[in-house]
Formats: structure tokens, C-alpha cells, sequence
């Protein structure tokens, strides 16, 4: 909650960011990383090259003010944003940078427009929102264990083509101690020197089932297109990791936390790489409940883009109960496949009111999924899904 008499420079603040937003965002990291260099290791610059991260932060901004009473809309975004800084060791010091840089781009940006009024409101709206962040950040780190920005070498064991741009990445501790506790959905963080005194981080969803004597990533190699430059710690990852390679590791997070442990149904709904955390879940749920009634469906480009479908198969062996849709939108000679896009009139019915739905992938996939399901009468507590980057704050929008 802000002040009465901040709030109305809040609610006037909303058609300004819709026209001025990106502007401001760009102002802000042009001017933060130009002050502290050292940042641009905690976020990712492919996605300031692609422009990407600035329209993303100006989503973030509009959402905030656009949703600053309403604690419901607010909450989750907040705790997935929560996960994510912990996932790459934000900290309390970092927010005073931010915020002096944020407030002077909208100074900067909207001139004389940004009347001392304006911007003290918005020194009072960051400033509350950052106390919350900074409040749930260290309880994570303490619940974990873990110093903000602490990894782990991890050797890897086991690398494994899973398609023709999916590898999956099997790890263990270097240090020959316990691994991490995590469950079905969460991610890693993987850091990678590129040289130059160059450090990125990437998120990759834990691609197995926890309880295993390893953990396992799986990596799509992002290649360069009109939009954005190829994936800088993805081809790396791609061209340099094998068994023996030493990697640096977070603590698993994420809420995006699939139910494997009831025996209620449940449906997994995935597209492209979205289908690691998804494995994860079906490894777990045939692991400890095969009898369970799963609708698992997967959508891709073709067979040769269809990562882990060994993994299915073994699961499709153990669980008599799951029913396997897969959609193929080059669908050449493979069996059993429907061609096209996931399309919602084509799977099994199952109860919408009363079944969990997870879904994950590109988010025009889950975006078409979930309109999808909310036209059918699929209440909106019974969808999930898992987002990253610059599609954080999607569903305020």
C-alpha cells in the first residue's frame, strides 16, 4: 500500500507509462549499466540486445502501477519474481541502484513533466515494492541455505542429445555431497565465464524427476534470427560441455511446481523445450504413483525437434492410465502423431472444473492454450504455467 497522497500521481502515471514506458526503460539501463558495469553479469544481455528486457522491465512498471491495490493480481507475480532473483543472487544493495536509476530516467525521460510531486510518489510505490522483494528474498536465501549469488561446481556425468537442438546435461556434486532438495518444475541457475572478465547466467529446468543420484538439465540451442543474436551461454553450453566438464550451480528454484504427489488426474500441456520441467513431473508421478490418470500433450516441429521421447516411452511403459498426445506441425512419417499446432478440441475431455492444468512453452503457445481453456469453461485457479524473462508479468497486461 502507498499513501493517500501518492496514490493519485500512481493512477495518472498508467497512460503515461503506456506511451512512454519503453522509452524510460531504455533510459534506465543505458544509464545503470553505464554506472555499474558489474551488472550486466546478473542479467541477460541477449536479452538487452534483442530489446527484449527493456520492453519486459516497461511491463513490469506499467503492471505495478496499473495493479498497485490489488495484493491478489500482485502476489503471484511477486513471488515468481522473487524466485528469480534468488535464482541469480540479487541482493539489498542492489535496489538503491535501481531505483536511483529507474526514477532518473522518468526524470529524464518525461522532462518537466515529472513534477517533484510524481516522482516522490514513485520513490514511495518503488521503495514499498522493493522492502517486499528484500523481505521475501532473504527468507529464500535462509529456507535454502544459501548465500545470495552462491553456486556449486557440479560435474557433469552424462551428456545426451535429446533432439536436434535439445542436449541434456547430467550433473553431480564435485564435492561428492548431498545434492540439492528440489521438486518436479523448478530450475537451476548455470553460470558461465565467457572471458573477458564476462559472466552470464542462464535458467534451465531440472529435466528429471527428483530422488535420482543426479540432477539433469536439458539445453536448447538458441540460434540467431531476425529478432535476436544466438544464445551466447546456450552454444556454449552446446559446444563445450562433456562428461568431466566442471559447472557452476544455484540452488533449485521456482514456483512453477507441477502436483505429482496426489493421485488426483492432472494434465501436463507443453511446446518445444517447455517439455523439460514436464518430463520432470511425468518421471516423478510414474516414479511414485503410476496408476495415476495424466494427459500428457506435446507439441513440436517435427520428430527431430521432440526432445526426451525416450522418456515417454519408458513412462507410457509403467503408467497404464497416460494418455500421450503428441502434435507435430511438420509431421512427416511419424505414427501416431497429429499434424499442426496443440489445438485443445483435439485432446481428451477430462472434468475442467475439478483437474489441475500445467502448461509450458513459448508463450503464444500458452497464451492460445489458455484462452483456449477459459473459453471452455476451465476455471482460472485450475491453470498454471511457467514463465521466464521477458514474459514475467504477462498475465497483468
Amino acid at each position: 500500500m502507498i499513501s493517500a497522497a501518492s496514490r493519485p500521481y500512481i493512477d495518472a502515471s498508467v497512460p503515461v507509462l503506456r506511451e512512454h514506458g519503453l522509452a524510460v526503460t531504455t533510459v534506465f539501463y543505458r544509464n545503470m549499466f553505464a554506472a555499474h558495469p558489474e551488472l550486466t553479469n546478473l542479467f541477460n544481455m541477449g536479452n538487452q540486445a534483442s530489446g527484449k528486457q527493456q520492453h519486459s522491465l516497461a511491463s513490469a512498471v506499467f503492471a505495478y502501477a496499473a495493479n498497485i491495490d490489488n495484493a491478489g493480481a500482485l502476489a503471484p507475480v511477486v513471488k515468481r519474481i522473487v524466485h528469480k532473483h534468488v535464482s541469480v543472487g540479487i541482493t539489498p544493495a542492489h535496489y538503491p541502484i535501481v531505483g536511483h536509476h529507474l526514477l532518473g530516467a522518468i526524470k529524464e525521460v518525461l522532462g518537466e513533466a515529472a513534477t517533484p510531486e510524481l516522482i516522490a510518489a514513485w520513490a514511495e510505490a518503488y521503495g514499498a515494492l522493493a522492502d517486499a522483494l528484500i523481505a521475501a528474498e532473504t527468507e529464500m536465501y535462509g529456507v535454502a541455505g544459501v548465500a545470495a549469488g552462491e553456486t556449486r561446481p557440479m560435474r557433469v556425468t552424462e551428456v545426451e542429445r535429446q533432439s536436434a537442438n535439445v542436449l541434456s546435461i547430467r550433473l553431480v556434486p564435485e564435492d561428492g555431497g548431498a545434492l540439492p532438495p528440489f521438486a518436479a518444475g523448478q530450475y537451476v541457475s548455470v553460470a558461465v565465464d565467457l572471458g573477458a572478465g564476462r559472466r552470464q547466467l542462464r535458467q534451465y529446468s531440472l529435466s528429471d524427476a527428483p530422488g535420482k543420484d543426479s540432477l539433469r538439465i536439458s539445453v536448447k540451442r538458441e540460434d540467431a534470427d531476425d529478432n535476436a543474436p544466438a544464445g551466447e551461454v546456450s552454444n556454449w553450453l552446446h559446444a563445450n560441455v562433456k562428461a568431466g566438464s566442471v559447472l557452476q550451480l544455484t540452488h533449485p528454484f521456482g514456483e512453477f511446481t507441477p502436483d505429482t504427489e496426489s493421485i488426483d488426474p492432472v494434465v501436463l500441456l507443453s511446446a518445444g523445450v517447455g517439455i523439460t520441467p514436464m518430463i520432470a513431473a511425468l518421471n516423478r508421478i510414474a516414479a511414485i504413483n503410476p496408476e495415476r490418470r495424466v494427459i500428457f500433450a506435446h507439441a513440436a516441429i517435427d520428430a527431430d525437434h521432440h526432445a526426451h521421447q525416450a522418456d515417454i516411452a519408458a513412462a507410457k511403459a509403467r503408467m497404464p492410465y497416460l494418455n500421450v498426445v503428441t502434435f507435430h506441425e511438420q509431421p512427416g512419417d511419424a505414427a501416431g502423431v497429429l499434424p499442426g499446432r496443440m489445438d485443445l478440441a483435439r485432446l481428451p475431455k477430462w472434468p475442467l472444473s475439478e483437474t489441475n492444468v500445467y502448461m509450458c512453452g513459448p508463450l503464444g503457445f500458452m497464451q492460445a492454450q489458455w484462452d483456449a481453456l477459459l473459453a471452455a469453461g476451465a476455471p482460472a485457479a485450475r491453470l498454471h504455467r511457467e514463465v521466464f524473462g521477458p514474459d514475467l508479468l504477462d498475465n497483468l497486461l
